[in-house]
């Protein structure tokens, strides 16, 4: 027999190279190019969850897919613990229904549906429904399914290519006795998967070895090119039944198979399975008897009416037959019922056909299931997989040896994954109805999250509105009666020009906002070609220099200064200088600034209210090392401007949104009354971060804007500020993902200590997950909260990040309050841009962290002007230098 079935006994190489044709057709199923002619159709489900132990409600799951149609009403409670209390009813589906049209088939549920609803009493409720259609469909969102083709003997009419969730709406709509929603429609498989799903949350591959087979597997979103989206998983319907349909397993494939295939309702189709499933392993068992005693190998030679009968020899007698006490006793009872009288020799062989072909069963479905395991080990980067297979089917419950088998063989051929197998108990009526609870406790959310996070999408007419204070606001600041109490400062610069192009020589540029502070040397060259040369060196502040005294922060300053100096070799020479100091100051000449009060974490003392110039020069006096021409002092901002300037004339707007934001603009001198003198223009330091302070942008400030600006270092100050810039938008959304998670909505509603620590969101990690490298985040040691597993928080984590956002928000932050901090930023710009003059001016702003959306916004509020946005690529230390250049220009000619 060995020798007479030897094809069908496959080695661990023949195995192990299946499970490479099988990975190669899964690649293709999850490709755009090659979906429409690959035999695997790896079929996205929009199931993108497993149950997180939080659902709860009452459903209804209905389950067709063979001759019996199962209703069940699903009851989810949280009382002590998670509970399901089900009560089911099984109606017959008769032949002729299922091969007759498809109209009448979807009657005959809506009609079922209805006696079942009847009997538990709920016809006057519209109870959620997840339908169980175990046939391979195309889906486009989880309520649609749209079917392929039908398999296991089902043959209705009219129904391939039509979408059934609409087929049976239309059957229930008819009868007008109920109401029904159907939420999902679900395969048997992801069935499977999600009911194991809600006993081990480990669970991500289902697993069907019954009348047909089929797996699902949780597949990275990224590699599934039929569906929009990057971000999270999906469950894919591998619909792997039809391996081999393009002839792949040419090779293992028996003439008995060939025979399967000849007699079967769909003939080339489904190969894979009617080697594996149980709809088929007794009629090849049967056929290979046939065969051998037609050769007088057995029974003498006798060959009986019966054993010639199609389905004669089911796939329950090979069960029977292979039991390892009565297997060969049932043997004899099961032949002498085919009339063959058979020897003991007889039931001997026969039990050996039935366990090579078993055997060859689960091998096979051990080759393509170790193909799943190691695409999911691939997917996580991990050395070893560790996961749970749910698994139904009545071949795996009911066979004696299959599990076994399988489960051996799987180990072998897949040593480097630790897989656990959980027997779906309850089948996959159950995980319909957990697909649904899922996707209601989702809805649910998602229309929560909508909900809450609805205050950061601002309207049209709210930006307009918010445009409108902030020109009152620029016009306070601008007046010399109202100045004082002006929130928006609107500070003159002294600076009374952009670059001409004549500016030459060599000059030095501190440049001091953040955490660290750079010293360059610039040099400028005018004529025919003009140049700027750089060179700089970035140094730390330490933030208990930071938040120390006046003097260690100026002493530490000019130390580093001095080792600059040492670096370029150029400590004799008496430069002259520009310090960029990007903190409120009012000025009183171009080298002369009063710092009104510190921002973004600075807190020296005894510095607010002095002349930053002056304790310079005092830190370099204590020093006794060097000199320097300290020219000009100046905010980012107007160091922003004035670089870009000197590459294009025409920019008169300078804008930062980094760390901190502000903006400046050249202002005509008649509208600034703070300073004397009604003719040219100067260079309006707005400092818009404390727009709002006065409470007139309390109507648009949230919760979460509240929290942050209650516990920062300077609460009720630069309230716009903590709005939109980089220093505290990681804040704003810690406290979101803390209120989430508290509303049950993120980690299981478990909230670690490290997410309790303030700051601890960077702003950075918001451009990651708009990047798309939130894996990458979640694995890194700086974001070890993330306290639960790993795989399904990180879909949900992700799905707050992804509501809301507007498409063409581009580079740098992925949430709706950074899109609100987009579109409020550039309230401003509008504004200024609309002061500058006549309608249709050509503008240019500089710019350092923007997005499209902020371009779109400005053409939106301020239609009459047409503005260029022109990215700063040296910074505003090269602007420092420059307004140095023309401050020194100017007192040239002065003199």
């Amino acid at each position: 027999i060995d020798k007479y079935l030897y094809a069908m006994r496959l080695s661990d190489e023949t195995l192990i190279d299946i499970m490479a044709r099988f990975r190669r057709e899964m690649k293709n199923g999850l490709s755009r190019d090659f979906n429409p002619t690959a035999t695997v159709k790896m079929l996205p489900t929009f199931v993108r969850s497993i149950p997180d132990g939080s659902e709860k409600g009452d459903f209804i799951a209905l389950d067709l897919g063979g001759s019996y149609f199962r209703i069940l009403r699903v009851k989810v409670s949280h009382e002590k613990k998670q509970t399901v209390q089900m009560e089911s009813e099984i109606y017959n589906t008769p032949e002729d229904i299922m091969h007759g049209s498809g109209t009448r088939l979807f009657d005959h549920v809506a009609e079922c549906l209805g006696d079942f609803m009847e009997k538990q009493q709920i016809k006057d409720k519209k109870l959620p429904v997840g339908f169980t259609f175990s046939f391979p469909c195309r889906q486009t969102k989880l309520d649609e399914g749209i079917l392929i083709t039908w398999t296991k003997r089902f043959k209705a009419s009219g129904v391939e290519g039509a979408d059934v969730v609409r087929l049976l709406n239309k059957a229930i709509k008819k009868r007008g006795d109920y109401d029904a929603d159907i939420m999902a429609v679900v395969n048997d498989t992801v069935g499977t998967m999600m009911t194991c799903g809600f006993d081990d949350q480990r669970c991500e591959v289902g697993l069907i070895i019954g009348t047909g087979t089929n797996a699902c597997y949780m597949e990275e979103m990224r590699h599934i090119d039929l569906v929009e989206g990057d971000e999270g998983r999906m469950c894919i319907n591998t619909e792997w039944g039809a391996f081999g349909d393009d002839g792949s397993l040419e090779d293992i494939r028996t003439e008995f198979d060939r025979e399967i295939d000849r007699g079967s309702l769909n003939p080339g189709k489904q190969l894979f399975e009617k080697m594996v499933s149980g709809m088929y392993m007794g009629e090849l068992v049967r056929l290979i008897l046939v065969k051998m005693a037609k050769e007088g190998l057995l029974f003498e030679g006798r060959i009986t009416p019966e054993l010639l009968t199609k389905g004669k020899f089911e796939t329950k007698h090979v069960s029977a037959i292979e039991k390892s006490k009565e297997g060969l006793n049932k043997a004899k009872e099961i032949l002498t019922r085919l009339g063959v009288e058979p020897s003991h020799e007889d039931c001997i062989a026969v039990q050996h056909v039935c366990t090579i072909v078993s055997f060859r069963s689960a091998n096979l479905v051990a080759a393509t299931l170790g193909a799943i395991l190691n695409q999911l080990r691939d997917n996580k980067g991990v050395g070893r997989l560790r996961t749970t297979v749910g698994v139904d089917g009545s071949l795996y419950k009911m066979h004696p040896q299959y599990a076994r088998r399988l489960h051996k063989t799987t180990r072998r051929l897949v040593p480097d994954s630790e897989v656990r197998f959980l027997l779906s108990e309850s089948g996959s009526g159950k995980g319909a109805a957990m697909v649904t609870a899922v996707a209601y406790r989702l809805s649910e959310q998602h229309r929560l999250i909508d909900e809450t996070l609805a205050e950061f999408k601002l309207t049209h007419e709210q930006l307009l509105q918010v445009k409108k204070r902030m020109r009152a606001e620029m016009e306070a600041g601008l007046k010399k009666k109202t100045h004082e109490t002006a929130k928006v400062k609107m500070l003159p610069t002294f600076v009374r020009s952009t670059p001409d192009g004549t500016e030459n020589g060599d000059f030095l540029a501190l440049d001091l906002g953040g955490t660290n502070f750079r010293v360059l040397l610039v040099k400028i060259r005018s004529g025919k070609r003009r140049t700027v040369e750089m060179h700089n060196k970035i140094y730390a502040i330490p933030i208990e220099v930071m938040q120390g005294t006046g003097e260690e922060l100026f002493d530490h300053i000019v130390t580093c200064i001095s080792d600059f100096l040492d670096y370029m070799g150029i400590k004799g020479a008496r430069l002259p200088l520009g310090f960029t100091f990007s903190f409120p100051c009012k000025q009183t000449s171009l080298d002369a600034g009063i710092l009104l009060n510190w921002t973004k974490g600075f807190k020296a003392t005894d510095c607010e209210g002095e002349d930053v110039v002056y304790l310079l020069r005092e830190g370099i006096k204590r020093r006794e090392e060097f000199d320097l021409d300290v020219v000009a002092v100046v905010n980012d901002t107007v160091g922003t401007m004035m670089t870009c300037a000197y590459e294009d004339p025409n920019c008169e707007i300078g804008l930062i949104v980094g760390t901190g934001s502000n903006a400046c603009y050249m202002e005509e001198m008649r509208n600034i009354e703070m300073v004397d003198g009604e003719q040219g223009r100067m260079c309006v330091n707005t400092e818009w971060g404390a727009f709002g302070d006065n409470g007139c942008l309390d109507d648009i400030r949230t919760i979460y804007d509240k929290a942050v600006d209650d516990y920062s270092l300077n609460a009720g100050k630069q309230r716009y500020e903590k709005m939109i810039s980089g220093m505290y938008l990681g804040e704003i959304v810690r406290n979101i993902l803390i209120d989430f998670t508290k509303r049950g909505f993120l980690f299981r509603g478990q909230i670690s200590e490290t997410l309790k620590t303030r700051h601890i969101f960077e702003t950075k990690f918001l451009s990651q997950i708009e990047r798309g490298s939130w894996r990458v985040l979640l694995g890194s040691p700086e974001i070890i909260w993330v306290s639960v597993t790993p795989c399904a928080s990180a879909e949900r984590f992700f799905t707050i990040f992804t509501i809301s956002i507007h498409p063409h928000f581009h580079l740098h932050f992925s949430f709706p309050c950074s899109e609100r901090g987009s579109t409020a930023k550039v309230r401003g710009s509008a504004t200024l841009a609309d002061n500058a003059g006549p309608p249709s001016l050509a503008a240019i702003v500089s710019f350092h962290s923007f997005s499209r959306i902020m371009h779109q916004t400005v053409k939106d509020l301020a239609p009459n002007c047409d503005v260029t946005f022109l990215l700063s690529e040296d910074g505003s230390g090269k602007g420092a230098a420059l307004i140095t250049a023309v401050g020194c220009r100017l007192r040239d000619a002065e003199q």
